[in-house]
């Protein structure tokens, strides 16, 4: 069941009101007594991962849920296991991510809620499955991926890219729909006319952005009339800019488009060496999954999709960011 940002945000409002005059009358918050464990996706701290623990630690606390995070360095394998490890908890909820697929999924959700406990989706989808589960609270909080994907490629055209220029983008394409975020930027930028190289990120260097440095070092080196470089990997936009200048290339001669915050991405915009990055407001990542396990777990309501890619940040705007950033907020 699908809600606008308008209306779920003004849910969260109501939850919020509705612990806060809990607590100060010292009653219940409407989450106590609900266990929750969420998948918050790379390393504790990071970049790509910071403000989703802030908006679920909020969340947890505001909620009166007892929170219990997984972090799997984007590895789908580790999320499958960890899982695993959580149904056999038996907490009331789980917050997953969709970069293993629905496939690999599905028995195990199945399973899972046949148990009832309440499994909700976050930051990368699984369609069918939120689809067959929503009734039982599936929802969705994250992108719309391919949409994503394709905003970022249209802020990269926008610095002057044309037809015939030589672009790669960098991602997971073969990450079940996780994927279709590299595929939206590709497919727009080769619909601008240009001609784009799609090179597959490895498991090692998802996991770990800087084994990728030596990578995009020797692209770049071997195709000296690259115009344009994409990716909707966090980590990897993070080093992009210390690339290039190892490279040396000059700021906006490669234009670069990216996603999320993190310290090293919010340098390489106020350098100018990153052209936007896609802000998928990663708090609301971490908040709404929390609000939707009490939601269905106490009050019986149904999964709930959010699209929180709200657009991208430039050198133009990161400036009035940094401080809510550096909070691990934005």
């Amino acid at each position: 069941m699908k809600k606008t940002a308008k209306t779920i945000l003004a849910t969260t409002a109501m939850m919020t009101c509705l612990c806060s005059g809990a607590a100060s009358a010292q009653e219940a918050a409407p989450g106590e007594g609900l266990v929750m464990y969420m998948q918050m996706g790379g390393n504790p701290g990071d970049g790509a991962t910071l403000a989703r623990q802030t908006g679920a630690a909020e969340a947890a606390k505001a909620l009166g849920v007892d929170l219990n995070e997984q972090f799997s360095a984007w590895a789908p394998e580790t999320m499958i296991n960890q899982f695993k490890e959580a149904v056999a908890a038996q907490p009331s909820c789980i917050a997953i991510m969709g970069h293993p697929g629905s496939a690999a999924f599905r028995d195990l959700v199945a399973q899972a809620t046949d148990q009832g406990i309440v499994v909700t989706v976050g930051n990368s989808p699984m369609t069918d499955l939120q689809a067959d589960f929503g009734s039982k609270g599936t929802g969705y909080a994250g992108v719309d991926l391919y949409e994503g994907g394709k905003l970022t490629a249209e802020h990269m055209i926008a610095q002057g890219l044309e037809a015939g220029d030589e672009a790669m983008v960098y991602g997971v394409f073969s990450q079940a729909e996780r994927g279709q975020s590299e595929k939206g930027l590709a497919d727009t930028l080769e619909a601008a006319g240009l001609t784009v190289d799609r090179l597959e990120i490895t498991q090692e260097a998802n996991s770990d952005a800087s084994l990728a440095v030596p990578i995009l070092a020797a692209y770049i080196q071997a195709n000296p009339n690259l115009k344009a470089i994409g990716t909707q990997h966090g980590g990897i936009t993070g080093i992009l800019a210390d690339t290039l200048q190892k490279a040396g290339k000059q700021p906006g001669e490669i234009v670069v488009g990216g996603i999320d915050l993190a310290p090293a991405t919010i340098d390489g915009l106020q350098s100018g060496y990153i052209s936007a990055t896609l802000d998928q407001l990663l708090y609301l990542q971490g908040f709404m999954p929390v609000l939707q396990c009490v939601l269905t777990a106490k009050y019986k309501m149904p999964g709930l999709s959010l699209n929180t890619g709200a657009g991208t940040v430039t050198p133009d705007t990161i400036g009035g960011l940094v401080d809510l950033i550096d909070a691990g907020i934005r």
